[in-house]
């Protein structure tokens, strides 16, 4: 399927997903884009998520699935203890609202499985779960013209 169509930037809020609040960068050119996610659960970490993704069909409410990768550290860390690294391999499902020209709301589940882990914990050496983990998120974002 060819890609069709002019080529824009959303920028936005999100709230869950692969934060508890994220700033959301996206460019899209016709039916695909590319979203790069900035975000924190508690003030005391960093997530940042890139993800292509592909809309399909026309209309106001347009599905999409995406994959890409998620990376969280957390950084502070006490006597005995190291950052916390983990990436992720994420798989978005979800629906985006054109509610108005320049105005969209969306929501997504995202699917999650972890790839590596550095726990805070030098001595804990657990590998990551090889379960799929599912979190759902919720975004708006604001076209640029």
């Amino acid at each position: 399927m060819e890609a069709s169509g002019p080529e824009d930037f959303r920028i936005g809020v999100s709230f869950g997903g692969i934060s508890f609040v994220g700033l959301i960068m996206e460019y899209r050119w016709g039916n695909r884009s590319v979203d790069i996610t900035v975000g924190t659960w508690s003030f005391r970490d960093l997530s940042v998520s890139v993800v292509g993704k592909q809309y399909f069909g026309p209309g106001a409410v347009r599905p999409f699935s995406g994959l890409g990768l998620w990376a969280v550290t957390s950084p502070f860390h006490g006597p005995d203890r190291q950052a916390g690294v983990a990436l992720v391999l994420r798989a978005p499902v979800g629906a985006d609202w054109n509610v108005t020209a320049d105005h969209h709301l969306g929501g997504a589940l995202n699917l999650n499985r972890a790839l590596w882990i550095r726990r805070k914990d030098p001595k804990d050496l657990t590998p990551p779960s090889d379960r799929i983990i599912p979190l759902p998120g919720f975004y708006y974002r604001w076209k640029r013209n």
